[in-house]
């Protein structure tokens, strides 16, 4: 099993308070857990609060295929991420 970080970029449509209430509340944490992603860190740039990263480990794979699911990208918009303007990029250690 090789273990993946995955970097997402985005921008808001709301302020990154708001947007952090809903990633970090128990809905969000379960959907993580259930998914098999764990998040390691998310913060808004010190040039545009708008533009937010996300970094999660789980299983090569896991992560992309999750955030491609129509109904994931439908939930995620809801919190404030748009998705259009998401940069993804994958990491592996070996």
């Amino acid at each position: 099993m090789t273990i993946e970080t995955t970097v997402f970029t985005f921008k808001l449509s709301n302020t990154f308070e708001d947007w952090v209430k809903i990633f970090d509340s128990p809905e969000i944490d379960e959907f993580h857990k259930t998914a098999g992603l764990t998040p390691l860190y998310r913060g808004k740039s010190l040039i545009d609060p708008k533009e937010v990263i996300v970094i999660h480990q789980a299983e090569e794979g896991v992560a992309k295929h999750v955030f491609s699911d129509p109904e994931t990208i439908i939930n995620i918009e809801a919190g404030g991420h748009i998705y259009s303007t998401t940069k993804i990029t994958s990491w592996v250690s070996d």
